[in-house]
């Protein structure tokens, strides 16, 4: 599932990404327009309304990204499709008669996986995993796993897993940190070069995790919720090393920068090629991924911020705690 967008070569996407730098980010939306952002509705008949260069936009319920033009206030009407026109609230879109509220579908499905792991007890969890073992593997390359804050002091850290601020609601790091295999941190610290000319720093969120913590994602989250978690019987990439999920943040502020979802959000939001939000927040997302991957990382494509190191299979299922690597132990 994994490969370079339309069999494009490193040399070429790098020279997307030096086209792009070259041209500003959009500017963020009116406040006006911003409210109207979002998705709207049930399950089986979302309604997404975005903004593309100040202009606002509708997919979904018989519309194909169709253009929006006022009536008057907060009534728009598309240039074709069905004969409707919508009334744009910021707590919901009615037409006609139906309303559609406003969702939020990523904390809803958090709040599911969080409500099934409250009874889980983190020591009992990580004693058991810690207690198993990774799956058995043929001959792989020896690791060499590099702290990421040595790569480019540039290079910031927010390791949602070391806190309780994740989608399991209690920390399973025992400390932040942030390591990749050597090849894979160098490629990551030639891309923290290049965005910082443009402004940007990179913002980790996660890199190496320890095989033990995948396992306990595994046994805290409810069943109907593991399609959303990596199965330790077969490993992760970011077991292995190779895999990193990171964002964007201004250079000048401190501040990260707004993409189109949140971190870890368990909605099409995350998709790497949806097209809603705002165009600002597209423009920062795709010159994100523009720039990881010229330098060798493949997007996920249902999550934005998860980057794969292309040789990611040749190295093996880590389980070593991040205190063992800091006392230079694998």
């Amino acid at each position: 599932m994994k490969h370079w967008i339309g069999g494009l070569s490193a040399l070429a996407l790098a020279a997307g990404a030096d086209a792009a730098r070259a041209q500003p980010a959009p500017p963020a939306p009116s406040a006006e327009v911003a409210a109207r952002i979002g998705e709207f509705g049930p399950d089986d008949g979302l309604l997404t309304v975005y903004e593309d260069k100040g202009r606002l936009f509708v997919d979904g319920r018989g519309w194909r990204r169709a253009p929006l033009q006022p009536l008057g206030a907060q009534v728009f009407a598309p240039p074709d499709g069905p004969p409707r026109a919508l009334r744009l609230a910021p707590d919901a879109v009615t037409i006609g008669d139906l309303r559609l509220p406003r969702r939020d579908v990523g904390a809803e499905a958090v709040a599911q996986i969080q409500a099934g792991a409250r009874a889980a007890d983190p020591a009992v969890l990580r004693a058991a995993a810690r207690a198993a073992s990774p799956p058995a593997e043929g001959p792989k390359r020896a690791p060499d796993l590099v702290d990421l804050t040595a790569v480019d002091p540039r290079i910031r850290l927010d390791i949602r897993y070391a806190t309780s601020d994740n989608f399991m609601g209690f920390a399973l790091y025992t400390r932040p940190a942030a390591y990749l295999q050597r090849p894979a941190a160098e490629a990551l610290g030639r891309v923290a070069a290049r965005l910082a000319a443009a402004g940007y720093g990179l913002l980790i969120h996660d890199a190496y995790r320890p095989w033990f913590v995948t396992r306990m994602f595994w046994d805290a989250t409810p069943e109907p919720s593991r399609i959303f978690v990596a199965d330790p019987a077969r490993g992760s990439r970011h077991n292995r090393g190779c895999a990193v999920d990171l964002t964007l943040y201004d250079l000048a502020t401190g501040k990260p920068v707004e993409m189109t979802g949140r971190y870890d959000e368990m909605s099409r939001r995350s998709f790497a090629d949806y097209p809603g939000g705002a165009s600002r927040q597209r423009w920062l997302r795709d010159l994100l991924r523009r720039e990881m991957e010229a330098e060798g990382f493949v997007v996920l494509p249902e999550e934005w911020w998860h980057f794969d190191y292309k040789d990611w299979a040749e190295y093996p299922i880590g389980n070593a705690a991040f205190e063992d690597l800091a006392q230079g132990r694998p």
